[in-house]
């Protein structure tokens, strides 16, 4: 049954990256720029973001297996529906918001399927270790696979490939089975959704605009219709954005605030927010995610406008990060008997981090291509270590009756950790991409980010996650070191 879940997320994370190699072939294909193959980048994850809750939820009301078939039929839609595109919008519609929306249906179930299979942590490792493995390979392969298939045939052929790994999914999707659903199904909170979405949408369209505005004053007028909405010198568009966005979240927590007090199940129970150890969890997640697809964009973007080099020789320039994140994603469940999870998560981190200060410092005493090879080797590396350990450090915080919930959560934030790694870091590097320090600084603000994420690793305690129940059960004390097995 991992056969299918596997390759539903290797197929996902895939489309993540792979058009980050062939972003000038799809910029002068289609008469737009790269900013605009940018956006369509980051609506693609956002758009799985913002649905991957509600999707999340719909795992409970139409069923698991009926849901994972059903995101496989939109994504290969809208993966037929890029390879014809004869401009960006249809580009944005087929891509960003088929292919987001049919990720949002499938991959929940992936993850909860695993988790309501295996009892114990050691099982659960191996079978997540699995699926997250499929994840990173993905987004590590993208880079390669698209830089072959775009410069052999053409970036369109990119997504065809999508459409028949999907079908052969669908095929394969046969062999997954569902336990039966116990209890009435819950209702959908339509009014959560919008909420949510709204405000994950704005968060990271303001964080787009930093690109075209600048981060604290706006650098021009923002103009819609005519009518001047920000002047030049004022805040920028994009603290207003993120603003709006802040508001529509907190909208959400009152409503959730209201519905369970009313009785009735909100889209995303605020209890799950209250598990110490999950949130620690969840935040090295989101950074995981940023740093990767932030650290590809940025030197793919690099690699073609400031070195001019082509989609093929830009994907196997990034074949050390896939190299590095096989490596040690195949040793995930070995690891997880031998190693506690925070003890993974932390090492994870720190390798990453060494790896992108190799990155900057070689760059400045070796020619490009041998700064590359050692550098992004390590970083896939440390992404690969983590990646497994904080996936089973959220999804076992809790018990089997509130997998949908977590997962969806889990998905979104890893998802929106892809969108910001994109819209920030690119922000960066477009501001001034035919400059080499640009580039730098795009790769020390992913560092940066980095650190937080080893701050967040820090903090979590240590053993297995309890699962969290009704009042939460708190978070278990530091037990020592991280050599401990998990009990």
């Amino acid at each position: 049954m991992l056969l299918p879940l596997a390759a539903a997320q290797f197929v996902a994370s895939y489309a993540c990256t792979n058009m980050n190699v062939a972003v000038s072939a799809i910029a002068h294909d289609l008469g737009t720029t790269v900013t605009g193959v940018q956006t369509a980048i980051t609506l693609f994850t956002l758009t799985m973001a913002a649905l991957m809750i509600p999707g999340s939820k719909l795992t409970d009301i139409w069923g698991r297996r009926a849901c994972f078939r059903l995101g496989l039929a939109v994504y290969g839609t809208g993966a037929l529906l890029a390879a014809l595109a004869p401009g960006l919008g249809v580009l944005v519609l087929g891509y960003s918001l088929l292919e987001g929306i049919g990720s949002a249906l499938m991959i929940p179930p992936v993850y909860i399927l695993v988790t309501v299979h295996t009892a114990d942590l050691a099982s659960r490792a191996r079978g997540l270790g699995v699926i997250s493995a499929a994840a990173g390979v993905g987004a590590a392969t993208g880079p390669l696979v698209g830089g072959l298939v775009t410069s052999l045939v053409s970036w369109r052929a990119s997504f065809l490939l999508q459409v028949l790994i999907v079908a052969g999914i669908v095929v394969l999707s046969r062999r997954v089975q569902e336990p039966p659903a116990a209890g009435p199904r819950p209702g959908f909170d339509l009014t959560g959704a919008a909420l949510t979405a709204a405000g994950l949408l704005l968060i990271v369209l303001g964080i787009l605009q930093s690109g075209s505005y600048g981060w604290l004053t706006a650098t021009r007028d923002l103009t819609i219709r005519g009518v001047v909405l920000v002047h030049a010198g004022d805040i920028s568009p994009v603290w207003l954005l993120v603003g709006l966005g802040g508001l529509f979240l907190l909208a959400y927590a009152r409503h959730a605030s209201r519905s369970e007090r009313a009785g009735r199940e909100p889209l995303l129970p605020l209890r799950l927010f209250r598990n110490r150890t999950s949130n620690l969890g969840l935040a090295t997640q989101l950074v995981q995610w940023l740093v990767l697809q932030g650290s590809f964009f940025v030197i793919s973007v690099y690699l073609q406008t400031v070195e001019h080099r082509s989609a093929i020789e830009t994907g196997l320039l990034l074949t050390p990060t896939t190299a590095g994140i096989l490596s040690t994603s195949a040793l995930a469940g070995r690891m997880s008997r031998n190693r506690s999870q925070r003890f993974l998560v932390r090492g994870g981190f720190a390798i990453t981090v060494a790896g992108m200060a190799l990155l900057l410092l070689l760059g400045r005493v070796l020619p490009g291509d041998l700064a590359l090879v050692p550098a992004l080797l390590v970083m896939g590396a440390g992404v690969g270590v983590m990646l497994t350990a904080s996936a089973n450090v959220v999804q076992s915080a809790f018990p089997a009756s509130e997998q949908g919930e977590i997962s969806g959560l889990s998905r979104s934030v890893s998802n929106l950790g892809s969108s910001l790694g994109t819209a920030i870091v690119g922000s960066v590097l477009i501001e001034g991409a035919t400059t080499g320090e640009s580039y730098a600084l795009a790769l020390a603000v992913t560092g940066l980010v980095a650190l937080l994420g080893l701050g967040a690793a820090m903090l979590l305690p240590a053993g297995p996650p309890r699962p969290s129940t009704v009042p939460p059960t708190p978070a278990l004390p530091p037990q020592g070191g991280g050599r401990r097995r998990p009990t």
